[in-house]
Order: structure tokens, then C-alpha cells, then sequence
């Protein structure tokens, strides 16, 4: 007749739960599976799956009765670790987000807006167009895969212990946003100096034949400009966007500073 003990049954517990905890933190946080039209069911059971699935080649777990303090402080720890993780990704697809919020500003499209039912929110047109284009360039790259090998990787780099993140974790994260304005403003930079070339020649045409109506004229020309400049650069967008992409691997283990460092 088999018999386990208290103690076999907390540690069984404790191997499971701290993982789930940092993988569901993370799914809630990170792009592609953070988006309001995947169901709250389908991200449970994504989470589920891959704590089973790499639970076995994970490192030893704390052995903490999960519903003792202790126990409880290190779940906390765990999901602070996932959202931060989470974070770190979103920095990439937002950073995409700002670049097409850059060039619809510079195109006359800042006031255009619809309703995005993925992210529940009012989106620019551009953004979206580009934050739907980035995330095809991450899917056909396998970046969904990448996150979860990264996810396991995780539990070696950033161990699951009852040790706090220092306060340089909260930098790093803070210092990671100042990314997203620089990458997306190199995104965007190619069309915003055609449409910076654009407006200076529509300057000099207003100068030499004021007759002219500017805003009948320069509207329609900034416009097609900025569509010309944007499908151009569209060939050559996989490049930085894969780079970019490698940066956010990197941060989503990057940003965990130990207390005691």
C-alpha cells in the first residue's frame, strides 16, 4: 500500500504552483496572449500546459508549504518576477505602437482613431497597422516558442527563493521604457524625414507662389507621401524589427537584480 506524508505532498505541491505562479503572472502581462480577445480560459490552460511540460527540467524548488507565509511570499515574489517579465516584453510591440503613432502624427492622421477590440482602447490607425505587422514578423519567427524556452530558461537565471528583487530589477524596468520611445522613433524615422523633405518643399512652393492654398494642397500631398514613404520601408521593417525582438529576449531575463547585489 502506497503512503505519502505531509511532507512528499507539500513538495509535489511546491514544484508546481511556484512555476504556475511566474508563467500565468507572465501570460497576463505579455504581448500576443495579453490581448482582451484571447479568453481567460485559454490563458489558464496555456499556463497549465507549460508548467507540466517543463516542470520535470526545472530546478529544485523551495521546500515552503505554498499555504504557509513563507509559502505565500514566495508566490508573490513569483508573480512580481512574471509581470516584470511581461513588462519587458511589452516594451517591443509598444515601441512599434509609438513609431506608427509618430508617423500618423507627421501624415496629418493623429486625429484618426477606431476602436481596437484586442487591447480594448482607442488605437491610431498607423499603430495599429504596424503593431498588427510586428506581431506577424514575431509569430513567423517563432517568437511565441522563443517565450517559452525563455520561461524555463528563467527559473536558472532568476531562481525561485524567498530573496526579494533589488531595486536595481525596478531601474532596469523603468530604464527599459526609455527604449520604447528610441526604438519606436528609429522605426519611424525613415518616413518622418520624407515627410520632414515633403513639407520643407511645400514651404519653398508656398514661398515662391503664395497664391497657392497650402492647406488645400499640402494635406492631400503629406498624405500620399507618407503612404509612399511607409510601403517603401515596409521591405526593409524584418531587420530592426528582428532586432528588436532579440532585445526583448534579452530584457525578459535582463531586468532581475538580486536584494543583495
Amino acid at each position: 500500500m502506497i503512503s505519502l506524508t505531509s511532507a512528499q505532498i507539500d513538495v509535489w505541491i511546491a514544484t508546481f504552483i511556484y512555476p504556475l505562479a511566474r508563467i500565468l503572472a507572465f501570460i497576463t502581462a505579455a504581448p500576443l496572449w495579453s490581448m482582451a480577445g484571447v479568453p481567460r480560459q485559454t490563458r489558464l490552460i496555456l499556463g497549465l500546459a507549460i508548467t507540466i511540460a517543463i516542470s520535470p527540467s526545472l530546478p529544485a524548488m523551495p521546500v515552503v508549504q505554498p499555504a504557509s507565509l513563507p509559502g505565500l511570499w514566495i508566490l508573490f515574489q513569483q508573480m512580481l518576477v512574471g509581470l516584470g517579465m511581461g513588462f519587458a516584453a511589452q516594451i517591443v510591440f509598444t515601441a512599434v505602437t509609438v513609431a506608427g503613432e509618430f508617423i500618423g502624427t507627421q501624415m496629418g492622421l493623429g486625429f484618426a482613431t477606431f476602436y481596437d477590440p484586442l487591447n480594448s482602447s482607442q488605437t491610431p490607425v498607423i499603430g495599429e497597422f504596424l503593431s498588427l505587422m510586428s506581431l506577424l514578423t514575431f509569430l513567423s519567427l517563432n517568437g511565441h516558442l522563443l517565450y517559452i524556452g525563455t520561461l524555463a530558461q528563467s527559473f536558472s537565471a532568476i531562481p525561485v527563493s524567498a530573496v526579494p528583487l533589488g531595486a536595481g530589477s525596478w531601474l532596469n524596468l523603468a530604464e527599459l521604457g526609455s527604449k520604447m520611445f528610441s526604438a519606436g522613433l528609429l522605426l519611424a524615422l525613415p518616413v518622418i524625414v520624407a515627410l520632414m523633405i515633403t513639407n520643407i518643399a511645400l514651404a519653398v512652393l508656398t514661398k515662391a507662389a503664395p497664391q497657392l492654398n497650402i492647406f488645400a494642397l499640402g494635406f492631400p500631398l503629406t498624405l500620399t507621401g507618407g503612404f509612399v514613404a511607409l510601403t517603401i520601408s515596409l521591405n526593409y521593417l524584418a531587420v530592426p524589427l528582428q532586432s528588436l525582438f532579440e532585445f526583448g529576449m534579452t530584457a525578459l531575463l535582463g531586468f532581475a537584480v538580486p536584494a543583495t547585489q
